[in-house]
């Protein structure tokens, strides 16, 4: 005989709260849908308040109720449903954004405030062990979010703040708090429950960083050379345009200006497409000295004429990381580049690759009479190798000041000589968020008098697996 579960006057049946569940959950959504095409700016609060009403909902079904049965629309006949709260649990794991439900504790002990849930985005993000019982300061510490959420479990207050999250790629989310019902809270055994809801919004901001960076620089460098052209052009529509020698001289002129111009706006756009894809890490696989040895071979004329060596030591290959091809070589060839700029001719650029190496190792310096200095740390993981490139040059080197600023936009060491090709400033900008984006490391050591070296790291591609192949190494 089939269980029957014959509900109480006082507690509603399984069936009764699994339909109110769904009818709360359906006008909460239509309501949102309808808000949000009419103000679209209030589409993040509504979507909070919705996934508010679920949880809440789900919460308050969570402990395991007996099976109920019920007729199918069609009345084919009975239907076994899961215990109550089940589903809800499982689009709670399935959102995309990440969901904590924070237990207040004591108003005044901040060490009080727990997770008391987590979904799946929410572990992953904060790489949480469980599903929760861990401190909210020990996996987020920005005061604003903190002070938000008290508000929400202390003071019945809804709010919105930003929030960027730490680490080597920086994040910016907008971070929802709502207070939940106090009926709720018996179930963690706390005092008061809040929600706490982040939504990513990175390529946002970054596309907006992107544009007002993208303005200013080129407004800003792009203005000397425009006023040069203007008085050239200027000259030669006067007294110049009868003197063949000074129209041929300013014309060269005015073709470098262009040419600059020109490496100037692909560099400037180079550098705003990389900090947008920033917080997306590439998925091929790179031979890092296949990679390397391209691009020796592409400079080995400009170094020929400029009377300059490069010795290579690329080792055995084998050194395969995962990245961007086309950027892991726009890497080495601006550190190339960089180290040509400051070689005078007879010198030598050193360039070699090491594998295997851990994180503390890369660290390590490799100038014991220089300063060294990190320009990009990558995030610490357990047992991970990296592959390394290190390029030297033997110039005039830098002083220990010099170095925290090399990867500005457009800083330049006073009082050096950069050859005769002048760069535009970007290259080691360039060159530091795109390590950036590998999850990889950036570093220089550097005494006056002796020259640089710059180490950059990627790590490992993790072993192809035998029956898929892995994909192509390019």
């Amino acid at each position: 005989m089939p269980y029957e579960h014959s509900p109480s006057p006082v507690a509603p049946t399984a069936s009764s709260r699994l339909w109110t569940a769904g009818a709360s959950g359906g006008v909460a959504i239509l309501v949102m849908a309808v808000l949000a095409v009419m103000k679209p700016e209030l589409a993040g609060w509504l979507a909070a308040g919705a996934v508010a009403v679920a949880t809440t909902t789900w919460l308050v079904n969570r402990r395991p109720q007996p099976l109920a049965s019920i007729s199918e629309l069609d009345g084919s006949g009975p239907v076994d449903l899961a215990p109550d709260g089940a589903l809800l649990a499982d689009v709670f794991e399935a959102l995309a954004d990440p969901i904590l439900i924070i237990s207040g504790g004591e108003a005044d002990d901040i060490a009080g405030r727990r997770i008391a849930l987590a979904n799946a985005a929410a572990r992953e993000l904060f790489r949480l062990n469980g599903a929760g019982g861990g401190l909210l300061v020990s996996v987020i510490r920005d005061p604003k979010v903190l002070e938000a959420v008290d508000e929400a479990l202390f003071g019945d207050f809804s709010s919105t703040v930003d929030y960027v999250g730490g680490g080597a790629q920086e994040r910016h989310w907008r971070a929802f708090v709502r207070p939940l019902p106090e009926r709720d809270a018996h179930l963690w055994g706390a005092g008061t429950l809040a929600l706490l809801a982040l939504r990513d919004e990175t390529d946002t901001r970054r596309m907006e960083m992107m544009r007002v960076d993208f303005l200013a620089n080129a407004s800003h460098e792009l203005r000397t050379p425009l006023a040069s052209l203007s008085g050239f052009i200027e000259t030669l529509k006067g007294h110049a345009k009868d003197d063949p020698k000074a129209r041929d001289k300013f014309l060269d002129i005015m073709a470098i200006q262009a040419d600059r111009m020109g490496r100037l706006v692909a560099d400037l756009l180079s550098l705003s497409r990389i900090e947008l894809n920033e917080h997306i890490a590439p998925l091929g696989r790179v031979d890092l000295a296949r990679a390397a040895s391209d691009v020796v071979d592409a400079v080995s004329v400009i170094s020929s004429e400029r009377g300059v060596t490069i010795k290579a030591d690329l080792g055995q290959g084998g050194a395969t990381v995962s990245g961007d091809r086309d950027e892991i070589i726009q890497v080495i060839q601006n550190l190339i580049d960089n180290a040509l700029k400051y070689s005078s001719s007879g010198g030598v650029i050193e360039i070699a690759i090491e594998r295997d190496l851990s994180l503390d190792e890369v660290m390590t310096a490799r100038m014991p009479e220089g300063t060294r200095l990190s320009l990009a740390t990558p995030d610490r993981e357990a047992g991970q190798k990296y592959a390394v490139v290190t390029v030297r040059d033997h110039g005039p080197g830098m002083a220990r000041e010099h170095l925290p600023r090399l990867t500005e936009r457009f800083y330049r060491v006073e009082g050096q000589k950069s050859g005769e090709r002048q760069g535009t400033g970007l290259g080691l900008a360039i060159v530091r968020h795109i390590i950036i984006r590998h999850r990889g490391g950036l570093a220089v050591d550097s005494a006056l008098g002796q020259g640089a070296i710059f180490t950059a790291c990627f790590p490992l591609a993790p072993a192809r697996d035998a029956d898929s192949g892995g994909g192509p190494v390019a």
